[in-house]
């Protein structure tokens, strides 16, 4: 059983969180301007220790600690959960979806931001929590499901359908969430094909995923058919490190922000059929290193794939790490006949 002594012992002293200014991730290439400072510890001692035992008073409450299986880690800063907020521009009448609240203390700033927040969340005890937590407020909702298998689109339709005819600056919904390191994928997968439902994702992220998914280059092992699809459905933006000691249990990885700006489908890249586009990068990734002449052969002879790469303005020569998402658009439409 777990005690609240357990769990006293098994937190970091409060004088062991980050305390540090972290500049925004730079590839080191000169790529991009790199963007301004940003102060992730707390502005004040006293906020640092308000949600510090914050956090641990409310697993106390419910006698929990914090559940491996569920990638479970707790943010123990609350100036992060401000500058998560802050990340997405929430603003009075926004729609929020938080994945996996936790004890609700990004929640709270959500709500405090003037959001109307939807959560997520597959713990029970950590619904009973929340849902006691906020039970004074109509802007708060949570429902016990396991985000990577509900039916988002069902759950956030009628709340933007009840803002209709408010005065609200956004017809579409944000996401904000320190979700479990071990369902970034699935949630980015899920999240960005729905930019008419979401206008912006803002996700804390193991760092190395985060930097995978925003900084991948070209020629490189890190380049992946999932480059392919983030850039396809949104224009994402690493924004700042979190050291791994503002989480409850510390983690072994460093965690970063990133925000993915979703396109709608009028934005997306022209395709005939996105089913057909994907299963073809896929394809060509499968077999990395081959070229891509023998890897799409299952697609159409290798004389033709090599005709439409010269079309479009590649080598005949060419290999899956060597194209962009605009590269992959052209060949895709020379080759593919749906």
């Amino acid at each position: 059983m777990v005690t609240a002594t357990h769990l006293v012992h098994s937190l970091p002293p409060i004088a062991s969180l980050s305390t540090a200014i972290v500049p925004a991730y730079n590839n080191g290439a000169g790529a991009r301007t790199q963007t301004p400072f940003l102060r992730i510890a707390c502005a004040s001692r006293r906020s640092q220790d308000d949600d510090y035992h914050a956090t641990l008073k409310a697993l106390n409450s419910k006698g929990r600690f914090p559940r491996k299986s569920l990638g479970q880690h707790y943010m123990l800063n609350s100036e992060i959960n401000e500058q998560l907020t802050r990340a997405a521009n929430v603003e009075e009448g926004d729609v929020v979806l938080e994945i996996g609240p936790g004890t609700g203390s990004l929640t709270n700033v959500l709500i405090r931001s003037g959001a109307t927040v939807l959560a997520i969340e597959k713990d029970p005890h950590m619904v009973d929590l929340v849902r006691e937590r906020f039970e004074s407020t109509d802007r708060f909702k949570v429902l016990q499901e396991d985000f990577v298998k509900c039916h988002i689109r069902s759950h956030m339709l009628p709340m933007l359908e009840n803002r209709k005819g408010l005065n609200t600056s956004s017809a579409r919904a944000k996401v904000v969430s320190n979700i479990p390191f071990n369902i970034s994928t699935d949630v980015v997968k899920q999240l960005l094909p729905i930019g008419d439902i979401f206008s912006e994702v803002v996700l804390l992220l193991q760092e190395e995923t985060a930097v995978r998914l925003v900084e991948s280059s070209l020629r490189t092992s890190e380049y992946r058919p999932i480059n392919i699809f983030v850039n396809f459905y949104s224009e994402p933006e690493y924004k700042f490190k979190v050291p791994r000691t503002n989480f409850f249990p510390q983690p072994n990885v460093d965690a970063a922000v990133v925000t993915f700006k979703l396109k709608q489908a009028p934005d997306y890249p022209s395709v005939a059929s996105m089913k057909s586009f994907f299963s073809m990068v896929n394809s060509a990734f499968n077999g990395k290193r081959k070229m891509l002449r023998r890897s799409l052969q299952h697609i159409c002879p290798s004389n033709e794939i090599e005709r439409a790469l010269g079309d479009a303005g590649l080598p005949t020569t060419s290999r899956p790490e060597e194209l962009t998402l605009d590269d992959f658009v052209k060949l895709h439409n020379l080759i593919v006949r749906v």
